[in-house]
């Protein structure tokens, strides 16, 4: 056993994410005296500007306008270690860090995102980012999915949901009807079948959206399977195995295109710590964000078990409320700031057509502009495409909306 390396700070971020970042900022912003108080604990050496990757996927943006050197991004006063995190002893105030490293704190953030779990559908990990098998939910697939789209020559196109929580939880469904449209432009949509094979029971849990939703899937002509979970890709035969979550039975459904959304749970060192929940996410107060189980802990963003959807447009929600009331907390003051479960999906449904998805808790729409969102619109396209990144490299990431 080597020696351990040993250092203390005020204030700990797990994830260097869009949680973890934002928080961070809003922290040195809200109180100049935790300069170099704070540290963000993260191994990856790049941050993406993942709600993108649908777009990338479906050749309108190139991959690599959504990548950025994770180090470019640390707010001023923060310190960064690059080690993945492997446990956590809350009760003693202390994290563990690659092989030797511990990491003692005061105040402790929770911002560890989402666990993407390749392993866990048979035969797709080999299979991934080859003959037509492909995913947006990776930097290094997501051209694969734009290929998928252009070598397809007809037959079935199958885009699947899975029976996890899952980061987007529009995306899985938006590559399919920009596929739609790109193989009406290429003239092979008439020797195709588009399946969307989802274990979720209905298109979109909030039913204004799903309302328009429907009429989509409709006009494309597109053929929608419930409550159908992806178990096993044989990619020796091109057939895609499906558990139905009510039945229990066993769907073998052949493919010439197959769009993958992996299977999501929380990071293991979250879920085997005391912090978590029965499912594994961190336990938190739905409206504070504060740990249920310990006054010195927050959680934000994917690895929280809040009951909305896990997008960038919560966490933009989420970051004040967490920063705000980890403030309160160091001053021995009561929480104040409260988080109402606002989320957003940008539900693209087309080249130029976008529907924005705005709403709290128990799917209440909240919606930002004086028009029924729910209508598919160029303008919300344009927004997402060219105005929300901006906004989240130079306004979210620094603290600043």
């Amino acid at each position: 056993m080597g020696k351990v390396y040993e250092v203390k700070y005020e204030v700990v971020i797990v994830g260097g994410g869009s949680a973890g970042i934002s928080v961070a900022a809003r922290l040195v912003k809200g109180a100049p005296e935790l300069k170099e108080k704070i540290v963000i604990v993260d191994p990856a050496k790049k941050h993406y500007y993942q709600p993108l990757w649908t777009l990338a996927g479906a050749g309108a943006v190139k991959k690599e306008v959504t990548e950025r050197e994770q180090k470019s991004l640390i707010p001023d006063g923060v310190d960064l270690i690059q080690e993945a995190v492997t446990s956590i002893d809350p009760d003693a105030n202390s994290l563990t860090a690659g092989k030797s490293t511990k990491i003692h704190y005061d105040y402790l953030v929770m911002a560890a995102g989402i666990q993407i779990n390749w392993d866990k559908v048979k035969g797709l990990k080999e299979a991934i980012g080859k003959d037509g098998v492909c995913s947006n939910y990776s930097y290094d697939y997501v051209d694969s999915t734009w290929e998928s789209i252009q070598n397809f020559k007809g037959g079935n196109a199958i885009f699947t949901h899975p029976n996890t929580p899952i980061k987007c939880g529009g995306a899985p469904q938006k590559i399919m009807y920009l596929a739609d449209d790109a193989f009406r432009k290429a003239d092979v949509r008439d020797k195709s079948q588009i399946i969307f094979a989802s274990a979720s029971d209905s298109i979109f849990a909030v039913k204004k959206y799903a309302n328009t939703l429907e009429k989509v899937i409709a006009r494309k002509g597109i053929t929608t399977k419930y409550k159908m979970n992806l178990i096993e890709v044989d990619s020796a035969n091109k057939l895609a195995v499906f558990e139905n979550s009510g039945t229990g039975e066993r769907e073998r459904i052949p493919y010439n295109m197959l769009h993958v959304v992996p299977p999501m749970s929380a990071p293991d060192f979250i879920a085997k710590s005391k912090l978590a929940d029965a499912g594994g996410w961190v336990d938190v107060d739905s409206s504070t964000l504060q740990s249920r189980k310990y006054s010195n802990v927050f959680g934000v963003g994917d690895c929280a078990n809040l009951p909305t959807s896990k997008t960038g447009a919560a966490i933009r929600k989420q970051a004040p409320v967490a920063a705000g009331n980890l403030l309160s907390v160091m001053k021995s003051q009561p929480l104040k700031n409260t988080y109402d479960g606002y989320t957003s999906c940008p539900l693209i449904t087309g080249y130029n057509k976008l529907v924005l998805a705005e709403f709290l808790y128990e799917n209440k729409p909240a919606e930002t502009f004086p028009f029924d969102q729910s209508k598919e619109r160029f303008s919300m396209y344009v927004l997402k495409k060219n105005i929300l990144p901006v906004m989240y490299w130079k306004g979210m990431l620094k603290g600043i909306m």
